[in-house]
């Protein structure tokens, strides 16, 4: 069976690694695969930059995630797989947890309270973060009546606002789910990002409930000991996500790897089979046939392709709405930093109407990034919220998120920024995070649906659900078991 595979970020690696492992479990002959990639490297979205500086500083700067969850299992039951589990790291034990801008100040969240669910009562009745009058609506949720059976989605902000009120939805969800989707939560889907809360609802009739539930039966231990996200299910390779994507390719056989060529086209044949139209930029124009199609692009690209094969399928896809961002990275002094906090990061809620979306600790996470005396810290902005700001030159972002660090953890704003950081880069990711806005499940079903008469065609991308590392390595899997079906 000869395999072609569009797209060398890590859905087709993923997608790659999964049908061989799939074969060898099987007994089946290894197929035949050809992952075409149109840029010079592979990972898409996920890269990393090891940067020695003139006195021979090292720093491991990732460019995209700097991690992944082990719940769901999909990430590290392949890293098990593949025999790489053993060297993975675990973020410090010191300083997991998150902030929350409040003015120019970082109020830690909850201990206890993830996503949109607190699991400590204790905690929330006690945070700054919310009046008493908040604390007093969030101890009503279990007296809220579940949504009506004919409701089949709902935005986060509808649903948090009618569980556990305005405050909590402005002050700590919002900032949350803003640092995951850099979102609006007023759109985002609840039921195509949130489901197992979403389930909460319908099966125990609220939250307060199902986490009752939960705790009687240990399945919220890790969420108790957790505030914002659940640190201890997270793991990260020693030289970055790109040891991953290299473990990827090494597995998928660099020799089955074209970079620098782009499908142009994809032509059904008799039997179907396809004809891919290939340019690349060392061998030219070129056309080569398959037998299975695996479409693993980033979606404006997989539309294109689709186009002449299925027009609901395509329009459709590009009816998807996309966010763009940009990180601002610094290695910078500990000494500049007056209030380095002690946590991993902080999210921005909306309503302080500051530029920055987040931020992270790089090095606190992961102490090995970094000598002891610098910090890796990376800035967020941009998003659904404020595109405009991605209109501004590199230079000017980085003095827009200098400014505002100073305000929020002491960043020396005295020195020049050559004289307190290693390096300064921006790394710029446009069109790059999904939205699944309320009713993103049905386009699924429809594109999923339009192309289910082309057989030997799949399409495997973030635009359709699973934004993470876990999420697009389980697509992955469920895409090779239809593929050697």
């Amino acid at each position: 069976m000869n395999i072609a595979i569009i797209g060398g970020g890590l859905s087709g690696l993923s997608t790659s690694v999964h049908i061989r492992l799939l074969a060898q479990k099987q007994n089946k002959p290894l197929p035949n695969i050809t992952l075409f990639e149109a840029s010079d490297r592979l990972g898409g979205v996920i890269h990393t930059e090891t940067l020695t500086d003139d006195h021979g500083r090292t720093f491991v700067i990732d460019h995209g995630a700097d991690m992944f969850a082990t719940a769901p299992s999909a990430a590290i039951d392949l890293c098990e797989q593949l025999g790489v589990a053993d060297q993975l790291l675990r973020p410090s034990p010191l300083g997991r947890g998150a902030m929350i801008a409040r003015g120019n100040r970082l109020i830690p969240i909850p201990e206890g309270f993830v996503l949109m669910r607190p699991t400590k009562l204790g905690s929330m009745l006690t945070t700054p973060l919310l009046s008493l009058s908040a604390k007093l609506r969030l101890l009503q949720e279990r007296f809220i009546a579940r949504r009506a059976e004919s409701v089949t989605d709902e935005s986060v902000g509808s649903f948090v606002r009618r569980r556990l009120g305005e405050e909590c939805l402005d002050n700590i969800v919002a900032p949350l789910v803003a640092g995951i989707y850099t979102a609006d939560v007023d759109r985002l889907s609840m039921a195509a990002t949130m489901k197992p809360i979403w389930d909460m609802e319908t099966s125990d009739g609220s939250l307060a409930k199902a986490t009752l539930r939960r705790i009687r039966t240990g399945e919220d231990s890790t969420e108790q000991a957790s505030s914002g996200a659940r640190y201890e299910k997270f793991r990260a390779f020693p030289n970055g996500m790109k040891q991953w994507i290299d473990t990827l390719a090494d597995f998928t056989g660099r020799e089955n790897i074209r970079l620098k060529t782009a499908v142009q086209s994809i032509v059904p044949l008799p039997d179907n089979r396809y004809q891919l139209n290939v340019k690349s930029d060392i061998d030219g124009q070129s056309t080569q046939e398959f037998d299975q199609v695996v479409v693993s692009t980033p979606a404006h690209v997989a539309a294109t392709l689709l186009q002449p094969l299925s027009e609901e399928a395509a329009s459709t896809l590009r009816s998807i709405p996309f966010a763009s961002t940009a990180i601002v990275v610094m290695a910078v002094r500990r000494e500049c930093i007056s209030r380095l906090p002690t946590t991993f990061g902080f999210v921005v809620p909306p309503k302080e109407n500051r530029r920055v979306l987040a931020g992270s600790f790089a090095s606190t996470k992961f102490p090995q990034r970094a000598p002891d005396d610098y910090v890796i810290v990376r800035a967020f902005v941009g998003g659904v919220m404020q595109p405009e700001i991605l209109d501004s030159s590199d230079n000017e972002i980085i003095d827009i998120v200098r400014a505002e660090l100073g305000e929020l953890i002491g960043l020396d704003q005295t020195q020049s920024l050559q004289d307190i950081t290693a390096m300064v880069k921006v790394v710029r990711w446009n069109d790059a995070m999904p939205q699944y806005e309320v009713g993103h499940l049905d386009k699924v079903q429809r594109i999923r649906t339009a192309l289910a008469s082309l057989e030997g065609l799949h399409l495997n991308t973030n635009a359709l659900g699973g934004v993470g590392i876990a999420p697009v390595i389980a697509a992955s899997k469920r895409t090779a078991e239809r593929i050697l079906k």
